[in-house]
């Protein structure tokens, strides 16, 4: 297993190599946004945003890129755990808090992403579709909020489209709502890379397009200047407000670093612990087995794959490397000391070590060789020749693949063939872990689609149930991918052997069970979306925790509800920890063993089935409709009540 826990467990050091020790490193990891949304506190979220602010002057930062503000549509929504919530009320009340402790240590906050961007799949491409009532008092107010209430110093339009236009030149949007009817006087600015249109986004609001001047630049602006498609008066404007935020902040007459301010941010931790503690959400507690007791749990097994390392934060750009994280095991090991014998197991193997215990053949004839058969394409949709053939024993390229280095040009493409012999009949998980953000991929077994992630992207890491005969299995695997590091993990389990032999022993000798399932930054994160089931592997060990001891603990990672039908009527005790921080692991253990009453408060309805959400069946964009995404719910985001033939009454 690679979840191996560093010697002594107890030890809140981290490895030297570890740290990441230079100026930009070692920045206080918080909880995550829904976390900060669930303490229910503006004036705890006040605090961490003054923390953030300590952090960017220390390190001579002028710019936060957040906070992000999007409403929560659904519970796959791959930066869902970035946001404040699905309440406008909430969230808005949160954002303003979040900006002035900010913006309290003279530095600027961005509020983002502006608008409609309520999923990740397809981001450059999904056109948001809301009609204005549900824009003004569901996907507005938090932004609008941010203004005149927290003084917002920029704002970020988003990826996609909104009732048919870019953001990043969505002149409604960016000149009529914000500049005229908010009074916003700072700055927007575009996403990364999206801007699409350099004189129809300064013509439509945009002041600064990030990282580069790609569009809106000399050789683009000035033609059109001379041709009148451009005001001498639109271009100052753009000028004038990037200039008066740097004159605001003081950015022109003073250093932007502080020395006097710690790189290494010891009231941080203390924020830090402070919102892990008050976000976790307690969902259930059947028969008072928390709070645990020192007195009668001697022993305490420690169980699943987000126990050890920490995960503090999800994916993407929200992404932050603190000085140490202190896991979920390393808290109730430093919390128990010698009063409480601590063991651990991973439970299920990664992702990684799924995929490379997973044998194929290229033939079933006698000519077979281990592993799958590959081609690799030039072009981004299989077509043309294929400029590389070989095998692979295992297709197992996390985010390096140096055989697809190779191949020249941009776009490229690649398909694998062979078959998968199942030892034994039963229930097999089929998973696909593939690029996100303008990338797809597709399996297929036994010439029959199992997972589709072609058309419509859904997930960074998808996964089908197959009920497999023994004997071999035909297995194609298709990926196209249009920049960025190829990355692809294909793996098959079993359900009956997926699960470690040592989690009967370790959880039957035990007098209570924690087990810590979910997500992580390679399953949750920004540029895709996730699975509303939780990771491949995850059901079947809590299940099997289960069936060796009954007073289990079940603790989720994750930016929001999750799929909990196969074992939430069996779990006596069941905590939602969101992304809690580089202090969760504290922070838990003081809530399992009493320390600190749960507190945290739900900032988004979880649903028992997706099926029952509101935008159920306007959530994802049909590719044949101009991927457009009709934000049917209007302002009804409630219960919806549907029969077990998923058809609403």
């Amino acid at each position: 297993m690679q979840n191996e826990p560093p010697d002594g467990v107890q030890k809140q050091f981290i490895p030297v190599e570890e740290v990441d020790a230079s100026p930009q490193g070692g920045p206080t990891a918080l909880a995550g946004g829904i976390a900060l949304a669930a303490t229910w506190d503006p004036e705890l979220v006040r605090r961490a945003g003054a923390v953030l602010g300590d952090d960017a002057r220390a390190r001579g930062v002028h710019i936060l890129l957040g906070p992000g503000v999007n409403i929560h549509r659904a519970p796959m929504g791959g930066r869902d755990f970035e946001y404040f919530g699905e309440d406008p009320f909430l969230a808005s009340r949160t954002a303003v808090a979040y900006v002035e402790g900010v913006q309290s240590m003279r530095v600027c906050a961005t509020i983002k992403h502006f608008m409609g961007n309520n999923q990740e799949y397809d981001r450059h491409n999904v056109d948001s579709r809301i009609d204005e009532r549900t824009a003004r008092e569901i996907y507005l107010p938090t932004f609008e909020a941010a203004v005149p209430q927290a003084h917002v110093c920029a704002i970020m339009d988003s990826y996609n489209l909104t009732n048919g236009e870019h953001m990043s030149q969505n002149g409604y949007f960016n000149n009529e709502v914000a500049k005229k009817q908010w009074a916003f006087d700072g700055i927007i600015m575009s996403d990364w890379d999206s801007t699409y249109d350099g004189v129809a986004a300064v013509n439509g609001g945009l002041d600064l397009e990030m990282p580069a001047g790609d569009h809106m630049n000399r050789a683009t602006l000035l033609p059109a200047m001379k041709q009148g498609r451009v005001s001498a008066a639109t271009i100052d404007d753009h000028v004038r407000r990037i200039l008066r935020r740097a004159v605001q902040f003081g950015w022109l007459d003073h250093e932007q670093a502080d020395p006097s301010i710690p790189v290494y941010n010891v009231r941080g931790r203390e924020v830090a612990l402070e919102a892990a503690r008050s976000s976790m959400v307690l969902l259930k507690n059947n028969g008072g087995l928390l709070p645990l007791d020192k007195l009668k749990v001697k022993k305490l097994a420690v169980l699943g794959p987000d126990a050890y390392p920490g995960q503090p934060v999800g994916g993407g750009s929200a992404g932050v490397r603190p000085f140490h994280a202190v896991s979920f095991l390393e808290g109730l090991a430093n919390y128990a000391g010698g009063a409480v014998r601590v063991t651990y197991a991973p439970g299920i193997p990664t992702l990684s070590e799924m995929a490379d215990r997973t044998d194929f053949i290229t033939e079933i004839s006698g000519t077979a060789k281990p592993g799958l058969k590959y081609e690799h394409f030039l072009s981004n949709d299989l077509s043309g020749n294929s400029a590389e053939n070989g095998i692979d024993e295992h297709v197992n390229f996390g985010f390096e693949w140096p055989s697809f280095y190779s191949i020249p040009g941009r776009f490229r493409s690649a398909r694998w063939n062979g078959y998968y012999l199942a030892r034994d009949a039963g229930k097999y998980e089929a998973f696909v872990q593939g690029p996100g953000e303008d990338g797809a991929y597709r399996l297929f077994v036994d010439d029959k689609l199992a997972v589709d992630n072609w058309n419509r992207a859904t997930a960074l890491v998808n996964y089908a149930l197959l009920d497999l005969p023994a004997g071999p299995h035909k297995i194609r695997l298709e990926l196209r991918r249009l920049f960025g590091d190829p990355n692809v993990r294909l793996g098959i389990v079993n359900q009956a052997t997926v699960v470690s032999p040592d989690v009967a022993t370790i959880a039957g000798e035990a007098d209570a069970v924690v087990v810590a399932v979910g997500f992580d930054p390679s399953s949750e994160s920004e540029g895709a979306d996730r699975t509303f089931r939780l990771p491949p592997g995850q059901d079947v060990l809590i299940q099997a925790a289960l069936a060796a001891n009954k007073n289990v603990i079940v603790v989720i990672t994750s930016g929001g509800g999750v799929d909990m039908n196969a074992w939430v009527d069996r779990v006596p005790a069941l905590l939602e920890s969101w992304y809690a921080g580089q202090e969760g692991g504290t922070a838990l253990a003081q809530l399992l063993f009493g320390d600190t009453n749960p507190s945290g408060k739900l900032p988004v309805s979880f649903d028992r089935r997706f099926e029952e959400n509101a935008v159920s069946r306007s959530y994802y964009a049909d590719p044949a409709e101009s991927k457009k995404v009709t934000y049917s719910e209007g302002v009804f985001v409630g219960y919806r009540h549907y029969d077990k033939a998923g058809v609403q009454p």
